[in-house]
């Protein structure tokens, strides 16, 4: 009995141990964003007080101050010391170059491959003001603008093993050109820069669908990302990047193009346009919130399996870096 006794009382302890272990372990960190921080980011930056951010204005520097301000307390690092990577560029309207306009760059460096990156981006810019009426561009594209920041929160506290580059980029509505100032004068030399990760609008869908378009261009991606999506609260689909097929083609229509001309892989997350796309009703009430967190939480889950996965899709794509495993 007394042997029993003893028994009982190591299998006890044992049992004691193993659920101390699990009430410790930390909770599984797939899809995890702070929903009230994310949605704080699209409506500030939708505000009426940002007048549309457009480049150049007051609405923009407005917003380029609070983007920096979120890179900083993410635990993010500048280059040589600035956020702001500034360049001017030509009004559409033929009234000479725009000036006070920048894209904000931070950086968490890869605790495993420091020179080998993926460049996530999003634009923050959008109309302004037209006929009296504010464009306020919250799916367009403030929304892709809190994807990032939250993306910037989540590896900030949770080092890649890859670095990550984090870039808002401006001047997108007026042709891409933030992205191809960036392209042109990368912070990093461009054969560091294994692919790229753009989100441009993806706040609005009462289908919960979201598309992960530019695998038809590079078909080792999507592996990645179908196994990646599985169990997703939202349902990712892929297309919109076949010229030739009956759907939009995505290929040059955001700033993933830029590095696609470079021969640089990306996948481009957003919805299909809708009503109020390009119109001043594009705000932040018509968003749909549930949909927009469970997307922002899906697209760090698929960074998250890219950056374990960077090795082989820069094998896959050629692009021979700095700290090549081959």
């Amino acid at each position: 009995m007394e042997a029993l006794s003893v028994l009982k009382s190591f299998l006890f302890l044992v049992l004691l141990n193993a659920c101390s272990v699990a009430d410790t372990s930390p909770p599984d960190e797939r899809a995890v964003v702070d929903r009230e921080e994310l949605l704080w980011h699209v409506e500030y930056l939708a505000s009426d007080e940002l007048e549309g951010r457009l480049p150049g204005s007051e609405g923009s520097r407005k917003a380029r101050a609070y983007i920096s301000r979120h890179f900083e307390s993410s635990g993010l690092s500048p280059f040589n010391g600035s956020w702001e990577q500034p360049f001017n560029h030509g009004h559409p309207r033929g009234e000479g170059d725009v000036k006070q306009v920048a894209n904000i760059v931070g950086y968490v460096e890869g605790s495993e491959h420091p020179d080998r990156y993926i460049v996530i981006t999003a634009h923050f810019d959008h109309l302004g003001i037209s006929d009296g009426e504010i464009y306020n561009g919250a799916d367009d594209n403030a929304s892709g603008t809190g994807g990032l920041l939250a993306a910037a929160r989540w590896f900030g506290e949770h080092p890649p093993e890859n670095s990550i580059l984090f870039v808002a980029l401006d001047a997108e509505e007026m042709g891409l050109r933030g992205a191809y100032y960036f392209v042109d004068n990368p912070v990093v030399p461009l054969e560091q820069i294994v692919m790229n990760v753009n989100m441009d609008m993806i706040s609005i869908n009462a289908d919960n669908e979201i598309y992960a378009s530019g695998t038809r261009h590079y078909e080792f991606l999507r592996p990645v990302i179908e196994a990646s999506v599985k169990g997703a609260p939202v349902n990712v689909h892929f297309g919109h990047d076949d010229p030739d097929g009956s759907e939009q083609d995505w290929t040059t229509m955001s700033d993933h193009y830029a590095f696609h001309r470079e021969g640089i892989p990306y996948v481009y997350f957003g919805v299909e346009d809708h009503d109020y796309y390009h119109t001043p009703e594009d705000t932040f009430e018509r968003i749909h919130p549930d949909f927009y967190v469970n997307a922002v939480s899906t697209i760090i889950q698929v960074i998250r399996d890219l950056d374990a996965e960077l090795g082989e899709i820069q094998k896959a794509s050629g692009r021979v870096g700095a700290e090549a495993d081959f």
